[in-house]
């Protein structure tokens, strides 16, 4: 059975965050050509492979990336790329327009939430191929896609009392059968686009730190003196994390460990990690009341998924949607 990849539909500011770092993935050579055509709109081949490719980076990463996997992906993008053309025609018909100072507001937001002055802020856009100017009108695409769903889908939202207790009494049954892990790490970073000697070297490193400490030398000492984290300052020390919270690759080692065990090198985005398991205790879920928002927002939020969902395929079966690639179809 082929895999389904579902992308969040539409892209909206937290999508544009740009504090995570992207690796280089051996893109293939795209001639470009006509991908799909929504009412005579074209969309290209290639704004279907930039679209996709942090997630192919991602699977490629963690060893999933199959043929099949990665044909949903690119199916993923391209239904994504469609949903945003037939959402700007609906923002032309209804005149909906985003004017200059609110996409300075939006930019001034993500700087804020990534902690970054102008000057980063615009590197971090070229590190990752994007111009300020690309990265704006983006930005004004993505805002005028949210007021056009609010506008559409935002009186459809209810939650109820009832769901949200449903919900809490779901976290609950979840909680009494899941663990938090305490966890200390060692990170060698690996600079992005690096060439296969440095990849080697920084493994080199990480195996013979990992085999220090499997030998008795003190995991908190070797973090603070060779450590490429931040962490390093506590000894590696991550504190206490739930499922969700790290990297996959990550995660996975940290939970299945018993504590006190030490892994080889682990390799995530951010490097080679060496992870010691410190400690594991049962999630303690807070009361009901302390929670009413976040879980009301967490179900509003799935709610207007859903409804944009909705609202795009209606959209869509009123418009002329011709896909012209086959392994895309």
């Amino acid at each position: 059975m082929t895999p389904k990849f579902r992308l969040t539909l539409p892209t909206i500011l937290a999508s544009l965050l740009v504090c995570a770092p992207t690796l280089a993935l051996a893109a293939p050579r795209v001639v470009d050509r006509v991908a799909a055509l929504v009412n005579e709109e074209m969309i290209p081949l290639s704004e279907i492979y930039e679209r996709a490719m942090p997630l192919l980076v991602q699977m490629e990463q963690e060893g999933k990336l199959s043929t099949d996997r990665r044909k949903a992906v690119l199916k993923a993008a391209l239904e994504e790329c469609i949903a945003e053309r037939l959402l700007m025609a609906e923002q032309k018909s209804l005149g909906i327009e985003i004017t200059d100072a609110e996409v300075d507001d939006a930019v001034d937001n993500v700087r804020r939430q990534n902690r970054m002055d102008a000057e980063t802020f615009e590197k971090a856009l070229q590190s990752q191929g994007m111009d300020m100017a690309a990265y704006r009108e983006k930005l004004r695409q993505d805002l005028a896609a949210m007021r056009l769903i609010t506008f559409k889908v935002r009186s459809k939202i209810k939650v109820s009392d009832e769901d949200i207790q449903a919900e809490y009494a779901r976290m609950e049954r979840e909680s009494q059968s899941d663990f938090e892990v305490r966890a200390r790490h060692i990170v060698i970073q690996v600079e992005k686009n690096a060439g296969e000697a440095a990849e080697k070297q920084a493994l080199a490193r990480a195996q013979e730190l990992s085999r220090r400490a499997k030998a008795g030398e003190d995991f908190e000492t070797l973090a603070r003196t060779h450590s490429e984290s931040a962490s390093k300052e506590m000894g590696g020390d991550l504190g206490f994390f739930k499922r969700g919270d790290m990297v996959a690759a990550f995660e996975r080692v940290a939970f299945a460990q018993a504590p006190g065990e030490i892994s080889e090198p682990i390799r995530t985005p951010f490097g080679w990690h060496i992870i010691q398991t410190i400690e594991r205790r049962a999630r303690a879920l807070p009361p009901l009341e302390s929670l009413r928002s976040q879980i009301e927002d967490k179900l509003s939020r799935a709610q207007m998924q859903r409804q944009t969902e909705q609202y795009v395929a209606e959209l869509r079966s009123k418009a002329e949607v011709v896909i012209k690639v086959d392994d895309l179809k």
